[in-house]
């Protein structure tokens, strides 16, 4: 079993390695992203979005639902960790 999950493990990181040979490279500027992606954000965000901030503009408005999710995933953790704190105080106490 233990040769089998390794084998697992070379196979998908010989896979993810394929994958990723045919990205651009790092800051290339004729890649997808910075041909078309940023400059359609950069030209229209202010029209589009009416928030002069182009940042703002693609987390509150583009990319909105993301974000919230984002935001739920990590005020979930943290309330967790509040609350396992809590916990873990009020035990000390009980003593």
């Amino acid at each position: 079993m233990k040769w089998f999950s390794a084998l697992v493990m070379v196979l998908l990181l010989a896979l993810m390695l394929y994958a990723t040979s045919d990205l651009p490279d790092h800051a290339d500027p004729q890649a997808p992203a910075n041909t078309y992606v940023s400059p359609t954000y950069i030209e229209n965000s202010v029209k589009d979005t009416h928030t002069p901030n182009v940042v703002t503009a693609i987390l509150a408005d583009y990319r909105g639902y993301d974000t919230l999710g984002e935001t739920v995933v990590i005020f979930a953790a943290g309330l967790a960790c509040a609350l396992v704190l809590m916990k873990k105080a009020g035990e000390k106490e009980d003593r």
